[in-house]
């Protein structure tokens, strides 16, 4: 469940929130993951970091152009350096 009503509207937000993640700004246990999926109760799309049993740990709504073309940044990761 998504708790907050961020919207990742660009795929640069998106990248930020993968650095983020990456560098451990949000303190997260075990990262092991990240997706991007959509909610199974009214379809909205999310990117979800995942821990290594596949649970969601942290999650934030995208916007339907960040879900479609955000697919290989998050597969591949971000082009910056943290």
């Amino acid at each position: 469940m998504i708790n907050d009503n961020e919207v990742i509207d660009t795929l640069e937000e998106l990248e930020s929130f993968l650095l983020a993640v990456e560098s451990g700004a949000f303190g997260l246990n075990n990262p092991a993951g990240v997706a991007l999926a959509t909610n199974n109760s009214d379809g909205r799309p999310f990117v979800a970091v995942l821990d290594n049993n596949h649970q969601l740990l942290l999650g934030r709504w995208v916007s339907q152009e960040v879900f479609e073309n955000g697919k290989d940044l998050v597969r591949n990761g971000p082009s910056k350096t943290h």
